[in-house]
């Protein structure tokens, strides 16, 4: 009988871990963050006008996370080089909201042109008097291997993706701490969090982010309403990859294969209005095997670094036959 009851529990357990094994395999964002989504405040209750910031806002996650706050109600200031894309997201947002054309600014904004940033929130400030969240969501990523990657277009991944930022959030800041309340949303990447082939320069550019804000939150540490969150996604089916740096500045990705294995864009912007909203100070947002090396990176890295040299040779693969660097090893890959 005793040999009998330890096999039942032995069997109860290995179901048990059956049954945790499935259900961590499936989870799409860091514990923190899910317990958030499923306990935690709504965006629905806390964003309604709100005046929230979004660069990046022509495509992409910006474009979502745009029509994703016009249905909320939030005050909606969408910034992006291309004004005429600004116009046509806008358009849609009035379409699927109950916003007026003045609840919703077209700011077009170049990142790379940090003198112009001081006028640009001064626009914002003299329009709706506040500006009570600032989503940092412009930015490019890159597919090139380093050895064919001139310095010139590092220089230029930093000088958007990092510098840029840097220079927005300096002025966005100077305002909300006059205020003494606000958020500082900024869309970094799991490439913040671990490295990747083909992309030296985006993770270069995503770490620096990382460790700048890490660095400014407790510098911010006597304003205690002023909240920084930084969102680190997977892969996600966006236009970012249709607008990567190549090995050359003057040279576009000449095949993006396809992109539907990847996470859904409206998954991924609904996370980041979660983690916005309960205050998280760092969110992972990813479907696996991304997810999973995030932990590993943190936990064991010796264990992500055997991955890592697995994945990437898979990815660099993928690249050079002309499909998305990611598609062999997703979760979600077409038969």
């Amino acid at each position: 009988m005793e040999w009998a009851a330890l096999l039942l529990l032995a069997l109860a357990l290995c179901a048990l871990l059956y049954l945790l094994g499935r259900w961590l395999l499936g989870l799409d964002g860091d514990l923190t963050l899910l317990w958030a989504e499923w306990r935690g405040k709504r965006p629905e209750n806390e964003l309604p006008d709100k005046v929230v910031w979004v660069t990046g806002a022509s495509s992409g996650i910006g474009e979502e996370l745009a029509y994703q706050l016009a249905k909320i109600g939030a005050l909606v200031v969408l910034s992006a080089r291309r004004e005429n894309e600004l116009e046509r997201v806008k358009q849609k947002c009035l379409e699927i909201s109950n916003l007026s054309s003045k609840d919703i600014l077209v700011l077009p904004l170049d990142l790379t042109d940090r003198s112009s940033h001081e006028a640009a929130t001064k626009t914002v400030l003299q329009h709706f008097g506040r500006i009570d969240v600032l989503v940092n969501n412009g930015g490019r990523s890159q597919r090139s291997l380093f050895v064919d990657t001139k310095v010139e277009v590092y220089a230029a991944i930093m000088e958007l993706n990092y510098l840029g930022t840097v220079s927005l959030t300096k002025h966005v800041l100077n305002h909300m701490v006059q205020r003494e309340k606000g958020k500082i949303v900024t869309m970094s990447s799991v490439m913040g969090i671990m490295g990747a082939p083909l992309a030296t320069g985006y993770c270069a550019s995503k770490h620096a982010l990382q460790g700048f804000f890490n660095s400014l939150r407790p510098e911010l540490g006597e304003y205690p309403e002023i909240i920084i969150t930084t969102i680190c996604p997977g892969p996600v089916q966006s236009k970012i990859i249709h607008n990567v740096f190549t090995e050359d500045l003057s040279k576009s990705l000449d095949n993006t294969g396809d992109q539907s294995h990847k996470m859904p864009t409206d998954r991924c912007v609904r996370l980041t209005l979660v983690s916005m909203v309960n205050d998280l100070k760092e969110a992972w947002i990813s479907d696996h095997p991304y997810l999973a090396v995030c932990y590993l990176w943190q936990y064991a890295p010796t264990w992500a670094w055997w991955l890592m040299n697995k994945m990437g040779k898979i990815r660099i693969q993928n690249f050079k036959s002309g499909v998305d660097a990611d598609i062999s090893y997703s979760q979600k890959k077409k038969a």
